[in-house]
């Protein structure tokens, strides 16, 4: 995934979660909000990352993936869209 995009735009990216502090946008979140975390991810730490952002969220569910990779999306798509789905219809 990473060979897809420039290198300037990856570090603007980095640059920008890793030094921006969302803690007063996620206290603000106020609708259902899915969490999605794999345990494995060795980018961002799940203690780093999901454990901090749902007790920031006032109505947020974290789904925490056993052994998955911070890439989870693309390499368990099947698990990840078939639960991001059953959130969006439990929710709607």
């Amino acid at each position: 995934q990473g060979m897809m995009g420039g290198a300037k735009a990856h570090y603007d990216g980095i640059k920008a979660f890793s030094e921006t502090d969302l803690t007063d946008d996620l206290r603000a979140i106020t609708v259902p909000t899915l969490v999605m975390h794999g345990d494995d991810d060795q980018v961002v730490p799940i203690a780093d990352a999901a454990e901090i952002t749902i007790k920031l969220l006032q109505n947020g569910k974290l789904k925490v993936y056993p052994g998955f990779p911070h890439g989870m999306a693309t390499t368990h798509a099947d698990v990840i869209n078939a639960d991001l789905l059953a959130f969006i219809r439990d929710e709607l």
